[in-house]
C-alpha cells in the first residue's frame, strides 16, 4: 500500500516537471519571437541597426552602407523653402528694390537737373530785366514824391518802402555780378592752364580732391553770406540794429562770389588738362575718384533725411559737372578755331565722364537703400518736396525767391558758376559788328524762351507731384510768428495749423504767379520756414523702432521729426545725426 502511494507521488512530480519544462520551452520561444519582432521594428539610421540586433541583421546593415546609397541620398535629398517664407520674401523684395533704384533715382535726378537749369538760366535772362526794372523804380522815386502815398503823376501808391525787398535783393545781385566780372578780367586763364599742366599727375589728383571739398565748403557758407546780406539790406528799420551794416556784408558777398568763381575756374582748368593729356591717365584717375565715393558712403548709417541731403548734393554735383564739361569744350574749340571735327574727338571722353558719374550714383544709392532698409518709393517723396519748394515760391505770400530756395535746398549757388561761364564765353567769342550784336540778341531771346518754357513745364509737373503726395493743404498754411530770441529754441517750435473757414477759401483763390504784398499791419517778423519737409520723417534716437510685417514688406514706425531741424546744405549730406 505504501509503495503504491509513493509511486503515485513520483508520477505526479514527473508530470509537473514535464509541464514546467514545456512552459519554459514555450516562454523561450515567445521571447525569441519578441526579439525578432523588436529588431525588425528598430529605426534605421544611415542604413544599420542597433548593436543589440542579431548577426543576420548586422550583416544586412553592413551591406546597406554603400557609396552608391550615400550618393543617391545626397542627390535626392530635399528641403522646403516655405518653412522660412518671410525671410526669402524679404530677400526678394530687396532685389526688386535694387532693380527699381536706377529708374526712381534718375527720375529725381532728371527733375532736379531742370530745377538747377531753371535757377541757372534765371541769372542770364530774368535777373538783368529785374535789375533794370528796380533801377527804373529807383530813378523814378522823385516823380512819386519819395514817401508820398499816391504819386501825383503816375497815380500809383508808393507805400512805406523806397523799394520792395525783392527789388533790393535784385539790385544787390546785379552789382555783385558786375563787380566780380570786372575783377575776373585780371585773372589769366592761359597762365593758370600752363601752371596746372606743369604739375605731376599725383599732385593734380590731390589738387582736384581738395577743390571738390573746398567747393562744398564754399557752397555751405556762401549761401549764409548771401542770406545775411539780403536780410541786412531788407530788415525793417524799426528794429534795433544788431548787425555790422550793409556795406561790410556786401563786400563779404563780393569776396565770396569772386573766390568761389576762381575755385571753379581752377577745377575746370584741371579737368581741361586731364582731357588734353596724351595718355589720359589723369582723366582715368579722376574718374576712379568717383568710385572711392562709394566706399565713403555705402557703409554708413543713413536715415531718410540724410539720404535726401545726399541726393540733393548729387543733383548739384551732376549739374556742376555738366557746366564744367561745357567750359572745357568751349576752351578746346577756341584753341582749334571752332573746328567741329575736334568736338567729335572730345565726345568719347565726355560720355565716359558722364557714364561714370551715373554709374557711381546708381550703385551708391542702391546699396545705401539696401543696407538701411529704405524703399525705392522714398525718391518720389524727395521729388515732391522739391516740387513743393517750387510751387510755394510762386505764391503771393512767398518769403523767398525760387533761385534762393534751390540754393538753400541743394547747395547750388548759381552766381559763381554763371560768372565763370560769362567770363569764358566773352573771352572765347569775339563780338564785332552789327551782325554779331544781332546774333547775341537772338541768343538772349532764345535763352529767355527756354527759361520761360522750362519754368512753365516745371510748374505744371510740380503741381502734379504735390497733388500726388497730398500736400495741397500745406500750400495754404501760414508760417508761425516768433521773436528772434525764441526762434532757435525747440520748445517754441509749433506745427503749422490749417486755416479755417473763409481764410482757407481766400488763400486757395490767390494766384501762385502774383507778386507778394508787403503787410505793414503785422510788425512781428515771420520765420522763413517751409512745409515741404513735414511728410519726410526720421526715427527718433530716444525710442526704438517698431517693425511690423505686412505681407512681404517691412514698415518702420517711429516718431516724426521735421527735416527743418537739420542742415540743408550739401556739406552735411554724409553726416550721421
Amino acid at each position: 500500500m505504501a509503495d503504491s502511494v509513493a509511486a503515485g507521488l513520483e508520477e505526479e512530480k514527473e508530470t509537473e516537471n514535464k509541464d514546467r519544462e514545456k512552459e519554459k520551452v514555450a516562454g523561450s520561444r515567445v521571447l525569441k519571437s519578441d526579439k525578432n519582432s523588436s529588431t525588425s521594428e528598430l529605426t534605421e539610421t544611415l542604413g544599420f541597426y542597433e548593436r543589440n540586433a542579431g548577426k543576420k541583421d548586422k550583416q544586412r546593415s553592413v551591406s546597406d552602407l554603400s557609396l552608391v546609397r550615400f550618393i543617391s541620398a545626397e542627390l535626392t535629398r530635399g528641403y522646403f523653402l516655405e518653412h522660412n517664407e518671410a525671410k526669402y520674401t524679404e530677400r526678394r523684395e530687396r532685389v526688386y528694390t535694387c532693380l527699381r533704384i536706377p529708374r526712381e533715382l534718375e527720375k529725381l535726378m532728371f527733375f532736379g537737373f531742370f530745377l538747377c537749369l531753371d535757377a541757372f538760366l534765371y541769372v542770364f535772362t530774368l535777373l538783368p530785366l529785374r535789375v533794370l526794372l528796380a533801377l527804373i523804380r529807383l530813378l523814378t522815386l522823385p516823380c512819386c514824391g519819395l514817401r508820398a502815398n499816391i504819386c501825383p503823376f503816375c497815380k500809383k501808391s508808393s507805400g512805406s518802402r523806397l523799394l520792395q525787398p525783392a527789388q533790393v535783393c535784385d539790385i544787390l545781385k546785379g552789382f555783385i555780378m558786375i563787380i566780380c566780372y570786372s575783377m575776373m578780367h585780371y585773372v589769366d586763364y592761359s597762365m593758370m592752364y600752363h601752371l596746372i599742366r606743369g604739375q605731376s599727375v599725383i599732385k593734380l589728383y590731390i589738387i582736384y580732391n581738395m577743390l571738390e571739398v573746398a567747393d562744398r565748403l564754399f557752397s555751405s557758407f556762401g549761401q549764409d553770406i548771401l542770406d545775411a546780406l539780403y536780410w541786412t539790406a531788407t530788415e525793417p528799420k524799426e528794429k534795433k540794429r544788431a548787425h555790422i551794416g550793409v556795406i561790410p556784408h556786401f563786400f563779404m558777398a563780393v569776396l565770396y562770389v569772386f573766390l568761389h568763381a576762381i575755385l571753379i575756374m581752377v577745377q575746370a582748368t584741371t579737368l581741361n588738362v586731364a582731357f588734353n593729356s596724351h595718355n589720359k591717365s589723369l582723366l582715368t584717375i579722376m574718374m576712379s575718384n568717383n568710385f572711392v565715393e562709394i566706399k565713403g558712403s555705402v557703409f554708413k548709417k543713413f536715415e531718410k533725411n540724410n539720404l535726401f541731403q545726399m541726393s540733393n548734393s548729387d543733383i548739384k554735383e551732376r549739374f556742376t559737372n555738366y557746366v564744367l564739361l561745357l567750359i572745357v569744350c568751349l576752351r578746346n574749340m577756341e584753341q582749334f578755331s571752332w573746328n567741329p571735327d575736334h568736338l567729335w574727338v572730345l565726345f568719347p571722353d565726355v560720355c565716359m565722364v558722364i557714364a561714370s558719374e551715373i554709374a557711381v550714383d546708381v550703385v551708391k544709392h542702391a546699396f545705401i537703400t539696401k543696407f538701411n532698409d529704405i524703399t525705392a518709393d522714398v525718391y518720389s517723396e524727395y521729388r515732391a518736396s522739391l516740387a513743393f519748394d517750387l510751387v510755394s515760391s510762386r505764391q503771393k505770400n512767398a518769403y523767398t525767391d525760387y533761385s534762393d530756395s534751390v540754393s538753400r535746398r541743394m547747395g547750388f549757388i548759381p552766381l559763381p558758376l554763371a560768372l565763370l561761364l560769362i567770363r569764358v564765353v566773352t573771352s572765347s567769342v569775339k563780338v564785332q559788328g552789327s551782325l554779331s550784336c544781332v546774333c547775341v540778341l537772338l541768343f538772349y531771346l532764345g535763352m529767355t524762351t527756354l527759361k520761360v518754357l522750362n519754368s512753365i513745364v516745371l510748374l505744371g509737373r510740380s503741381c502734379l507731384y504735390v497733388k500726388e503726395a497730398n500736400m495741397e493743404e500745406k500750400l495754404f498754411q501760414s508760417p508761425p510768428t516768433a521773436t528772434p530770441g525764441r526762434a532757435s529754441s525747440k520748445s517754441n517750435r509749433s506745427r503749422f495749423t490749417a486755416p479755417s473757414g473763409d481764410a482757407a477759401d481766400e488763400a486757395s483763390s490767390t494766384s501762385i504767379t502774383s507778386q507778394p504784398v508787403h503787410r505793414v499791419e503785422n510788425p512781428a517778423p515771420t520765420l522763413p520756414t517751409s512745409n515741404s519737409d513735414q511728410f519726410l520723417t526720421t526715427p527718433d534716437e530716444t525710442e526704438e523702432k517698431d517693425i511690423t510685417q505686412d505681407g512681404s514688406e517691412l514698415k518702420h514706425r517711429a516718431p516724426k521729426k521735421d527735416l527743418l531741424e537739420i542742415d540743408r546744405f550739401t556739406i552735411c549730406g554724409n553726416r550721421i545725426d
